[in-house]
């Protein structure tokens, strides 16, 4: 196991005088919205606004359907309108946005949104262009495994998308080299990459029994796992120093999805007590998700994945940085 090195400055004296922005980006059905959601309730969702990049579509789906052209092609959607967005945002302005109707599949009318002390962006191109990358203060890349990905995709485009199976498995492989070209490549500008994939000895999990990865780069001041390690070792939680797929060294935080309520529980209790600045943040409502069988279920390795995001993004209210 690494040894961590990694320590935090004292927090300043003030918080930032503009909102700090978080980029949740993935391929369709990734995780990005559960994690999200969860993201806000930790900080008060009255602190946070939480924006979809899907909104600026150009094309209703049975425009694009059509054209032959996919969601995920930068030529579906307004990259430019966007990129104009999120700079007004950080800038603490206003914007009026554009909205797409995901059940239906529809254009609506714009949205006035102003802006708040954290904004979450979740979508499938939000790092496509350098200015839109430059205007985040942390950025999480989204890589389930894909055999899972693909079934929490069926599921949610049949019961919540109204497509038939049929069609539901067809615009799965009319995306599949968008995904490619244009989405897969985002995961090289990310600080962290996160990956949900089933335990080794249950093929079959896709819920609550997950395990999790954090891929951890040094682009961004990570905390002192120290703690959490050495009470999570022999509790499924685990440090490695491992290669990336460009050769560079990254941590590798593991979370098991076997990891018992008690461990977890203390786990969370840990990570807390590194959020000093925010001891009103605490919020029992997290790491909720409705699973494949429309159960609504808690999964500690989502909980703590939750907890672990929205710790930078406190640190990063605050102007705290890695010394």
């Amino acid at each position: 196991m690494p040894e961590h090195r990694t320590r935090v400055s004292a927090p300043g004296p003030a918080r930032l005088d503009r909102p700090v922005l978080l980029g949740i980006i993935g391929d369709s059905a990734a995780g990005k919205t559960t994690l999200a959601t969860g993201i806000a309730r930790i900080l008060g969702d009255d602190q946070v606004l939480i924006i979809c990049s899907d909104d600026y579509h150009i094309y209703s789906r049975a425009e694009r359907a059509e054209r032959r052209i996919t969601a995920l092609h930068p030529d579906s959607n307004h990259v430019d309108i966007f990129e104009q967005h999120l700079q007004l945002l950080r800038r603490n302005q206003p914007i009026l946005k554009p909205t797409y109707n995901h059940e239906r599949g529809t254009l609506e009318p714009a949205q006035y949104l102003a802006p708040r002390p954290y904004i979450i962006v979740e979508g499938l191109l939000g790092y496509h262009a350098r200015a839109m990358r430059d205007c985040y203060d942390v950025k999480v890349y989204m890589e389930p495994n894909e055999e899972l990905r693909i079934k929490w995709k069926l599921w949610r485009d049949c019961n919540d998308r109204g497509y038939t199976a049929g069609e539901a498995q067809d615009e799965l492989e009319r995306r599949r080299e968008d995904s490619q070209r244009f989405i897969q490549p985002q995961r090289t500008f990310s600080d962290i990459v996160i990956n949900f994939c089933p335990p080794k000895n249950d093929d079959a999990e896709t819920g609550a029994h997950l395990d999790v990865h954090h891929l951890l780069r040094p682009t961004l001041p990570h905390p002192d796992l120290s703690p959490l390690i050495e009470a999570g070792s022999r509790n499924g939680l685990s440090l490695e120093l491992c290669r990336d797929r460009d050769g560079k060294p990254v941590d590798v935080l593991g979370i098991s999805g076997s990891i018992s309520d008690e461990s977890a529980e203390s786990l969370e209790n840990l990570l807390w007590e590194m959020l000093p600045e925010a001891p009103h943040l605490r919020n029992n409502h997290v790491g909720e998700f409705t699973d494949i069988d429309g159960k609504p279920c808690i999964s500690h390795p989502l909980v703590l994945t939750q907890l672990l995001i929205a710790y930078h993004m406190v640190k990063a209210a605050h102007g705290v940085h890695a010394v």
